[in-house]
């Protein structure tokens, strides 16, 4: 009974925000209220209403005054609800196309100003990552799950080329997010909800001032480093997958 109730709960909160989306679309060109006032207050409401607590670390040290590059593990799908929720920054996703496509929702994250990257054409791929680096050199922050996908046992996987390449292209710092626990919220391939804490570890700015085009593979792992080392702060890192 939990199970349906919560995925009714889920589905009929996205339905409300994304129609809140439409009428706030009317006055905002930038997607910047509309996730302040919607995509912000969604997160925490579908925290809330599955029981799921968010406990943040290094927010303080969070400055939303500059354009930078968040990027995160991904754990589950409940991970977009804590950094809409928590992460202290007006920020845009960089995510998949297809999800840009489903109805209402699909009008909503395009209206709040996410980017959709479309991964099997690398044409446009580049093309999204150009359009990510403009928004990056306009003034906007943006957020990367490095992985590609969410992980199946919670570890942290391999990253991809591309955000990197955007990170070097823009010159833009890289801020390190670590989450933990929210593999027990939701495994990948379940829609089971469960109630629990996610911890949220926000590291400290990486600057691309020693970073070149010729240092990216060094960039991919610093940053690896960095995230493996919030997600357990307290064990040595297991050192990057071959």
């Amino acid at each position: 009974m939990r199970f349906i109730l919560l995925n009714a709960y889920i589905a009929i909160d996205t339905i409300l925000f994304c129609l809140w989306t439409a009428i706030l679309a009317i006055f905002d060109r930038t997607g910047d209220t509309i996730h302040a006032w919607v995509a912000r207050p969604w997160g925490k409401s579908i925290l809330w209403g599955c029981g799921v607590k968010v406990r943040v670390v290094g927010a303080e040290g969070v400055d939303g005054s500059k354009p930078r590059i968040y990027m995160s593990n991904h754990q589950s799908f409940f991970d977009i609800f804590a950094l809409l929720a928590y992460l202290p920054v007006n920020f845009k996703f960089i995510m998949k196309q297809e999800l840009m496509r489903i109805p209402l929702f699909g009008f909503a994250v395009r209206r709040a100003g996410y980017i959709g990257i479309v991964r099997d054409d690398p044409r446009k791929a580049v093309e999204s990552m150009n359009k990510a680096a403009q928004r990056i050199r306009d003034g906007a922050s943006v957020l990367i799950f490095p992985e590609g996908t969410r992980s199946i046992d919670g570890s942290l996987q391999g990253f991809k080329r591309g955000g990197f390449n955007l990170a070097v292209k823009s010159g833009c710092d890289i801020v390190p997010i670590g989450i933990s626990g929210s593999h027990a919220i939701v495994p990948k391939g379940s829609l089971r909800v469960n109630r629990g804490t996610i911890e949220m570890r926000i590291g400290a700015p990486i600057s691309l001032a020693d970073y070149g085009k010729r240092d990216i593979q060094k960039l991919e792992m610093d940053v690896w480093l960095a995230i493996d080392k919030l997600i357990s702060p307290h064990r040595e890192s297991a050192g990057h997958p071959s």
